[in-house]
């Protein structure tokens, strides 16, 4: 149950997001989640969630999704399939208009609980991949 967005849509999904919470970002450079949020953060605000750290790009980091005191457009995730289902009832708790899964990541009955709900759902896919291909020419 995941969207499969055509460029328009998408230019339309990343113009209007505000707010992106990042959930597994990492402050390590080497990892992809860095680097697609440092990317997404000159358009964005980003907001990491990861419990294990105060402070990533030095944006304040949280424990999890519902602690994030302002509303989120776009939940993008860097956690492994396996970790979705536990993610389910915190993306209820806030309604993101999307929640996003990276490159390597699908949840098909995740999917289906969230787009049930109004919830567009995008698998296997990249944000900054999609953003600079939909973005550029806009």
């Amino acid at each position: 149950m995941s969207l499969n967005l055509q460029d328009d849509q998408l230019l339309a999904l990343f113009q209007r997001t505000r707010v992106i919470a990042i959930v597994g970002l990492s402050p390590n450079p080497a990892k992809a989640s860095y680097g697609v949020a440092e990317y997404l953060s000159q358009f964005y605000r980003i907001v990491p969630v990861n419990p294990n750290y105060d402070e990533i790009l030095g944006i304040t980091c949280y424990p999890n999704l519902q602690a994030i005191p302002i509303r989120v457009d776009l939940v993008d995730v860097f956690q492994r399939p396996e970790r979705m289902p536990a993610l389910l009832p915190e993306v209820l708790a806030i309604r993101p208009d999307t929640f996003w899964m990276q490159l390597g990541i699908t949840h098909e009955a995740v999917a289906a609980s969230m787009s049930q709900v109004g919830i567009s759902v995008i698998q296997n896919r990249c944000t900054k991949i999609d953003h600079q291909r939909v973005m550029s020419g806009a």
